[in-house]
């Protein structure tokens, strides 16, 4: 089928390396612009965008983030936040309290967030840029919150490096069709499907680097219950490891600390 947005949906891949060349502010204001665009539950919008370009802050988000060292290399950082404190001062204007205390309240922050940002990297793409998620924004966030006077309310979802790639990124495979979409009921016979992206996935050499730090250090990103079986390394392996490990235990307390209580 003859579609550019499809195509260009097809060709998405986290860029990691970027020129130095500066974004204009206008260029930005055009991708959230975009992002704004994507659907909204009830239209309440709630999110906001933190765009980062001091390099001395971007330095500390990079550390805060796992080191990584695109975040800091990138010309801009974007922080998409669950935002329910513009919404305390709509009910304030109108005379309403708002409620807050509910996990639902704030998954429909975090949707509205993850929806824009998605969006604006659909945006960012069909004008050349390059862009890649940052989920380790959520390694510290109560430093991020701090670094970036976010109030109360106001939480940081994912982050979002932004800039003109240095080359061009591989395209990964994705999970098979029938492993995602079912019909009617959940089909819970993927297998096959996983076997078969998990042969798809180990060909790309993708986890070569990764198995052969794994195969020195004997431990860490091996489980302790095979501490040097490296064979048939590909996305089975990798991403078991990954789930099967204690992540981020703390987000829950800053949450409540900023004043999503999650009832």
């Amino acid at each position: 089928m003859n579609n550019s947005t499809l195509d260009l949906i097809h060709k998405h891949a986290s860029v990691r390396r970027y020129k130095p060349d500066p974004l204009p502010a206008s260029v930005i204001e055009t991708v959230v612009a975009a992002g704004q665009r994507a659907a909204s539950s009830s239209n309440v919008q709630a999110y906001s965008v933190v765009a980062v370009t001091d390099a001395a802050k971007r330095q500390r988000l990079a550390e805060l983030c796992g080191n990584q060292k695109h975040v800091a290399g990138a010309p801009i950082f974007l922080a998409w936040c669950a935002d329910l404190a513009r919404l305390e001062r709509v009910c304030f204007l109108r005379g309403y309290a708002q409620v807050t205390r509910y996990t639902e309240n704030f998954l429909i922050a975090a949707i509205d967030a993850a929806l824009a940002a998605q969006n604006a990297t659909l945006a960012a793409e069909s004008l050349g840029l390059g862009a890649c998620y940052i989920g380790s924004i959520r390694n510290d966030t109560q430093a991020v919150i701090e670094l970036l006077a976010l109030p109360r309310l106001v939480f940081p979802i994912a982050g979002m490096t932004l800039g003109w790639p240095e080359k061009e990124a591989a395209v990964k495979p994705r999970l098979p069709l029938p492993a995602v979409l079912n019909w009617e009921t959940y089909n819970p016979d993927q297998d096959a499907a996983l076997l078969d992206y998990d042969r798809t996935m180990a060909a790309t050499g993708i986890y070569e680097d990764r198995q052969v730090a794994a195969s020195r250090a004997g431990t860490g990103t091996n489980s302790p219950a095979k501490p040097d079986t490296m064979e048939d390394y590909g996305w089975l392996e990798h991403t078991a490891r990954r789930v099967s490990q204690v992540a981020r235990a703390e987000l829950k307390q800053v949450l409540q600390k900023q004043g999503f209580a999650l009832e």
